[in-house]
């Protein structure tokens, strides 16, 4: 049953594919419903934007500023965005569902012990370290968005306030927007006002030290029970965030930390250059002091009476307590101070020294002091979360074992950046370093890690010798490594063994889900396996001989094994990169593309590499709504691949979603940052969205990194022919000749170029000279030159071959400055409806 109004959304409503359940709250921002996605069979929460102010622009800009804020992050603690769409015009966010209750609700309800205090921080501020690392800040950290699970885990909600940190051009910059509200009612204020910090108050730019205030506030509210600042008013409480101290947590709170009261006051700084400089800086502070106490709890553990009879009956002949764990009473300054009963212990036996027990403790305390030092202290290890595996050494060189070297490398990148709690470099940046001496350091520092892993492969006949070990690239030391003798048959078995292994030396804690996903194999057949990785070798080199080599292995890994998803999903992506770089005519590529995505999904429905690349055979295909569904579900199935974060960006250009489109950019780019291919993505995002300069740049730093990367020089001819500096775009058109020879697609970008110079001569020329070759043109390049030519009929009677052709450089119809000579005729408006573009 669809719905027109929100205001009428009851059990059995429908907006889209979601069925309502049932309402669970309302807020500044609309209501939310318990909703199930029918497509999934799933739960969700949908935040519907109420119809009596939908038509109000600023709130419709904060309600989709959240979607895509939030959606940008994929983070354990960071509420999940599944979608922002509209239905009947009622706008709505659908999110994943959090059965527990908000930290407010917890506040009013129950006490909270210290240590679930620290645990409730440690993952706020983690949540706020990957929003800043995307280049997001809250701006609304309070108790009435932070859910609790019924499990313990912490989920951030509601990105409605979240301001980029680099806005794109034509958003309201930091310091006119925060005026703009100072000005309104203070009710109106951003944020709650008494979490915000003193820039916020004020009306000045915030940055992430803004969430870091915030957390401090919470943090102290949490360990409290009270605001650190207050009034009964709005405006007195921003007065108190200007210009009063909070009072000492001592003040409400005994036998607490002393660390933690000066954790919260550096938080609370009201000088930002006097707070923690990032949500990272304030983790590291709260693990340690997390793990300083854990520390404290096993030592008096350890040291506990209650586990040697004979230490008990002394201390209790010294002192006639009654039990281990009571606290002894030391006085100081007249005032009483509990002891902790292992520090009792240790005194006592310093003070009677009582024989060989008394030195057999001692050494149980250094002992343990000594593990807590080496293994535990805050300065010598700190939570990892990302790492990088870089290629392994084919050692001896042999030609045949390459692909096995390789292989293992990629396998274990699948693996672990099946952890939606790590970080994982993505093949192609770490594939940089092959064959390559390196410092772990510059490494890890290149590629934004803390861990590297390396190993080294032997092929002896059937007998493989595979050593791997991960190291701490900040101090270069060995956290692990091992060898493992095998057979060839026995390959994905050591893999999942070394990716087990790494697991549980990064400390990760894993869910049963997660750790079959971890170890999961695609197929059981040793032969199959070893013609998937030839497949995933040449595929990886990107040229027309490397993709037909390709499909020849992974159609022999199929043959052998008819269920083997991971092959169907390569050989799609094969033949859908074969059509769209112009090496195979589209019309056969591609529908060999869509079948062979479609049978992975037959096998197994959670693939992220299958939705992937089923959901760009939909993009080459014209189904947007499904190539976007699909690109979202492969996301949500592995946050860390980077491919999918590609592609997808390089489809919000095409619809014209261009802010959306850098962000999925930025992300990919994180994730395999040494990638010219998504560095050349972010130069075309930019480039779509006519931001010239800074695709120019991105451009620009490709070709210092590989001065023949044919895809920079290609772009940077046109987009140098836009801004009118013809003399550079044609040296970069002839550079394109110099790299791969006089072709169509050279030769046609050449005489484009020289059209939009003005040099038409030259350019009718060169066209005559494209027009008797017998090679395949794609006709998407033949309408820009013509179209630069002034030649509109010609221009039109090459984009219906395109379009007949199905040509994958379309796609980009919507946005291609090349084409807006021609947008205003029907037969372009006519076009677009046909290729189903959104109107």
């Amino acid at each position: 049953m669809a719905n027109e109004k929100a205001d009428n959304l009851v059990e059995g409503y429908s907006l889209g594919y979601y069925r309502i359940l049932k309402k669970i709250g309302a807020g500044g921002m609309g209501e939310v419903y318990l909703a199930e996605d029918t497509r999934l069979n799933r739960k969700v929460a949908l935040k519907v934007l109420p119809e009596n102010i939908s038509a109000d622009k600023e709130r419709l800009r904060r309600f989709e500023q959240e979607a895509f804020a939030a959606s940008a992050l994929n983070h354990p603690n960071i509420l999940t965005i599944y979608e922002f769409g509209a239905e009947n015009g009622t706008h709505f966010l659908a999110s994943e569902f959090i059965k527990g209750a908000t930290l407010r609700e917890k506040l009013q309800s129950q006490s909270i012990d210290l240590a679930e205090t620290l645990n409730t921080a440690i993952q706020i501020a983690s949540a706020l370290q990957a929003a800043h690392d995307a280049g997001i800040i809250h701006r609304d950290i309070k108790p009435e968005n932070v859910m609790i699970r019924d499990d313990g885990y912490v989920k951030v909600l509601d990105f409605g306030l979240a301001k980029l940190l680099e806005p794109p051009t034509g958003w309201l910059n930091a310091d006119e927007e925060a005026q703009t509200q100072m000005q309104t009612q203070a009710g109106m204020i951003m944020g709650t006002a008494a979490y915000m910090s003193p820039e916020q108050a004020s009306g000045k730019a915030v940055d992430a030290r803004t969430d870091v205030f915030s957390l401090g506030v919470v943090l102290y509210e949490m360990l409290t029970r009270r605001q650190p600042f207050t009034g009964e008013t709005i405006i007195q409480t921003i007065v108190a965030i200007l210009e009063k101290e909070p009072l000492p947590v001592s003040q409400f709170v005994k036998d607490y930390p002393s660390e933690i009261e000066r954790i919260i006051f550096k938080s609370l700084a009201k000088n930002k250059d006097e707070r923690y400089q990032s949500a990272k800086d304030l983790l590291m502070d709260l693990k340690s002091l997390q793990k300083r106490l854990e520390f404290e709890v096993e030592l008096e553990r350890t040291a506990s009476p209650n586990n040697n009879a004979e230490a008990q009956t002394q201390i209790l002949e010294t002192d006639k307590l009654t039990g281990a764990t009571k606290a002894a009473i030391s006085t100081k300054d007249g005032i009483a101070h509990p002891t902790s009963s292992a520090e009792y212990v240790a005194r006592e036996i310093k003070q009677h020294k009582r024989g060989l027990l008394a030195a057999l403790s001692i050494v149980i305390l250094l002992g343990i002091g000594f593990t807590y030092f080496f293994y535990y202290a805050p300065s010598k290890k700190t939570s990892i979360n990302s790492v990088a595996v870089l290629p392994f050494v084919n050692v001896g060189n042999d030609p045949n074992a390459e692909y096995l070297s390789d292989g293992i490398s990629e396998s274990l990148i699948n693996s672990l950046s099946q952890l939606p709690q790590m970080k994982v470099i993505a093949r192609s940046s770490a594939f940089t370093y092959k064959g390559k001496e390196i410092d772990p350091q510059e490494v890890a520092k290149t590629l934004g890690v803390q861990v590297i892993v390396t190993g080294r492969v032997i092929q002896r006949g059937d007998n493989l010798q595979i050593s791997a070990e991960m190291m701490n690239a900040n101090d270069r030391t060995q956290i692990w490594g091992e060898q493992f003798n095998r057979k060839a048959a026995d390959l994905q078995t050591v893999q999942s063994e070394i990716s087990k292994e790494i697991a549980g030396k990064l400390r990760l804690k894993l869910t049963g889900e997660e750790e079959n996903r971890l170890t999961k194999r695609y197929t059981d057949n040793a032969e199959a396996y070893q013609f998937y990785l030839k497949g995933r070798y040449y595929w990886g080199k990107e040229s027309e001989e490397g993709f037909k080599k390709a499909i020849e292995n992974f159609n022999q890994a199929i043959a052998i094994d008819p269920h083997y998803a991971l092959a169907y999903s390569g050989l799609a992506d094969t033949y859908s990169l074969l059509g769209d770089y112009g090496y195979s005519d589209p019309k056969e590529a591609f529908p060999k593309a869509k079948f062979a995505a479609q049978k992975p999904l037959e096998i197994d429905n959670t693939l992220a590499e299958a939705h992937a690349s089923l959901a760009k055979v939909k993009d080459l295909d014209w189904d947007w709504s499904g190539a976007e569904r699909e690109y979202k579900r492969a996301i949500e199935l592995n946050a860390n691949y980077a491919a999918a974060h590609l592609y997808y960006s390089s489809y919000l250009g095409k619809m014209e979603r261009h802010d959306e489109a850098i962000l999925e950019g930025k992300r990919a780019e994180e994730l395999d940052p040494l990638s010219l291919s998504i560095k050349a993505n972010m130069g075309l995002v930019y480039f779509m969205a006519r931001r010239y300069d800074q695709a120019i740049e991105e451009y620009q730093k490709i070709l210092e990194m590989d001065s023949n990367f044919n895809t920079a020089h290609f772009m940077l001819a046109y987009v140098y022919s836009l801004k009118g500096m013809y003399k550079e775009a044609i040296a970069e058109s002839q550079k394109i000749i110099d790299l791969e020879g006089s072709n169509p697609i050279t030769l046609s970008l050449l005489a484009q170029t020289y059209a939009l110079s003005g040099k038409k001569d030259e350019a009718r020329t060169i066209l005559n000279q494209v027009k008797s070759n017998k090679e395949y043109i794609p006709p998407n390049d033949m309408v820009q030159l013509y179209a630069a030519l002034g030649d509109k009929e010609e221009a039109f009677k090459w984009l219906q071959k395109a379009y007949e052709a199905r040509d994958g450089q379309l796609g980009y119809l919507k946005v291609l400055p090349f084409m807006d000579s021609l947008r205003s005729d029907p037969r372009f408006q006519d076009l677009l409806r046909r290729m189903n573009f959104p109107q």
